[in-house]
């Protein structure tokens, strides 16, 4: 049998001041009937569709006779005419997005997702492909290197030139980056990691190196294997973004220059515990998503949603684990980890539609609304992500419960079952496998917090870990949860989020301002006769009690409006978890199996100076 012929793909920065790159793919027996190229319309792990066609600028044919006919037949594809020997097809890509998702260019890095740029011969996605990833020319782009995980096929490491995967799926999985970056090298599970610094910065590479290594090899460790034979973290550097999006073997990652740690930084503080709580979310994605991933996502069809209502699972269980693997590392002490699960609580907490939503329909429905949110979604919407947390912590808990098994053992079952090509996750598959190891029946479980809307009981699981549950009104606007009140409580509550200029970015459906009439987008102007002020409103709710009628004026639109605002009791929505000094040897014992020992790190991989 002969061997296929690949498709032949390339792509060239064709002008960085106008963002454009030039893309072009060639196949060598086109379809008789005129070859049909279609584009993704979303990026697998980001569940929207991105509509990438948007951004194709021109779109030209050309076969060994010449430039030949091309025309769009839908949004996300083209067909060309009947061609004579090759088909090449170019076109010329907008790329201006800084997130993870897309394509970038300019005249100080490169970056694409493969979906974002790269067109599919229709019935050939499952050829293998070549790539020529072309050096810049201009003068800046001198110390341009590249950074992905596709296979070299005759470029040299970090360089430009041909690379390769065995088909569409594999190639749009390898995001690349190409600029002037930073590289740090560790090993984890006997297996090379990078990380690509891109952006102005003055991180310490050698400690994120370092604390990466640490929370990687717990991970591989976790699964007992580690998925791929290298692993790339690409790190982009800003003033302001934050993301990150999962693939096969690398992820994208995008965070604040100041959420890195400078040498000599004496602890973990909040920014750079944020950027480590990322990098462990999306290595974890390695297994829960790329290769243990539901059902419905087998085959991806990215012309279209895939619906599924296990993303609590997927995305939730990993955002339990990503802060998890912190503390079981031994990167942060076991009283940090309890704070940040005191925060994610909070964040849960305060918000009202979790009681209107259920995580799993949270799930099915993140296309149209978890990443499509207004300012109703506090009301009606809750995270896949945050709750999905919360259950996957219940979980683990109640397994632990059992003296049977943990989530861990869930993971690790799924892995083994279910972490092969062409198999997922059933939709009721995780339920019957927590039943399973528990020993006993769990239905109820996932009936009540993720079908239904009740809060997992945490605070009497946690209890019998020796870990304590306390709640409390916020102390302010900037007061996320996790530490026990530094200041004043406020006396009373308005019910609604005050945003930059006073305006209200969000109103509670039942709170104090909603039964007055106030609206969400509605400018404060002033309160009880004075001009509204941050300051101003957040005293006048610590002296006022719960009761009391203030009169607030506001403008809808251009119109000014006066409302009456019987004010509520401050909800105590804020958490907080502490050790509980007087919890017996039993409970001590629980909660080092679950969080380890104090002090205990994975086994101590090595890393390399940057270069």
């Amino acid at each position: 049998m002969a061997t296929p012929t690949p498709v032949r793909y390339r792509i060239a920065a064709l002008d960085a001041p106008a963002h454009l790159f030039e893309v072009s793919v060639t196949v060598d027996d086109p379809d008789a009937a005129g070859q049909i190229f279609v584009l993704p319309t979303w990026v697998p792990g980001s569940y929207l569709i991105r509509e990438f066609a948007r951004h194709f600028v021109t779109i030209v044919a050309r076969d060994a006779k010449g430039p030949l006919a091309i025309r769009k037949t839908a949004k996300d594809r083209w067909k060309a005419a009947p061609a004579t020997g090759p088909l090449t097809v170019t076109a010329q890509v907008y790329a201006y997005d800084l997130s993870v998702r897309a394509a970038y260019l300019d005249g100080t890095r490169a970056y694409f997702n493969g979906a974002a740029v790269f067109l599919c011969p229709q019935g050939r996605a499952d050829l293998p492909c070549t790539v020529d990833l072309v050096a810049p020319t201009n003068a800046a782009a001198g110390t341009w290197r590249v950074a992905t995980t596709l296979t070299r096929v005759d470029a040299p490491a970090y360089g430009f030139g041909r690379y390769g995967a065995t088909s569409y799926d594999e190639l749009i999985d390898h995001p690349v980056e190409v600029g002037d970056f930073a590289l740090a090298q560790f090993t984890a599970g006997g297996v090379p990691h990078e990380i690509a610094l891109t952006g102005r910065h003055t991180a310490d590479l050698t400690r994120v190196g370092h604390d990466l290594a640490r929370v990687c090899q717990w991970q591989i460790d976790l699964f007992g294997e580690a998925p791929f034979e290298r692993y790339l973290f690409q790190v982009t550097a800003v003033g302001e973004g934050y993301g990150g999006l999962e693939h096969r073997s690398s992820t994208s990652l995008l965070c604040r220059r100041d959420q890195l740690p400078r040498a000599g930084d004496p602890e973990i503080d909040d920014d750079y515990l944020g950027f480590l709580g990322l990098a462990s979310h999306e290595y974890f994605h390695a297994w829960n998503v790329k290769r243990i991933k539901p059902a419905a996502f087998l085959p991806y069809d990215l012309a279209r949603e895939a619906y599924t209502r296990q993303l609590w699972a997927f995305e939730g269980f990993t955002s339990y684990y990503d802060d998890l693997a912190l503390v079981r590392s031994g990167v942060i002490p076991p009283e940090r980890y309890l704070e940040l699960v005191g925060r994610t609580i909070t964040s849960v907490l305060r918000g009202p539609g979790r009681t209107v939503q259920s995580v799993a329909e949270s799930s099915f429905d993140a296309w149209i609304k978890y990443y499509r949110q207004d300012e109703n979604a506090p009301n009606a919407v809750v995270s896949y992500y945050a709750k999905g947390s919360l259950v996957g912590l219940a979980l683990d808990l109640t397994l632990r419960a059992t003296g049977r098994a943990s989530l861990d053992d869930l993971m690790r079952a799924l892995w083994a079952r279910c972490g092969r090509p062409g198999v997922g996750v059933p939709e009721d598959a995780i339920a019957r496998l927590a039943s399973e190891l528990a020993g006993r029946d769990l239905s109820d479980f996932f009936s009540r917090y993720v079908d239904g809307t009740d809060d997992p009981p945490l605070a009497e699981l946690l209890a019998s870990l020796g870990v304590t549950l306390a709640l409390r009104p916020a102390s302010g606007a900037q007061d996320r949860g996790g530490k026990p009140a530094s200041g004043s409580l406020p006396r009373s509550s308005l019910g609604a989020r005050v945003g930059a200029d006073q305006k209200l970015a969000a109103v509670v459906r039942t709170g104090a301002a909603a039964r007055a009439g106030l609206s969400a987008n509605d400018v404060l102007v002033a309160v009880a006769g004075l001009k509204a002020t941050s300051e101003r409103i957040a005293t006048l709710l610590a002296r006022c009690a719960p009761g009391e009628t203030i009169t607030v004026a506001a403008f809808r639109r251009d119109e000014l409006m006066t409302f009456e605002v019987a004010l509520d009791a401050p909800p105590a929505d804020t958490c907080w978890l502490a050790i509980d000094p007087d919890a017996d040897a039993a409970a001590v014992a629980r909660r080092t199996a679950w969080l380890g020992a104090p002090g205990a790190a994975a086994r101590c991989p090595t890393a390399a100076a940057p270069d």
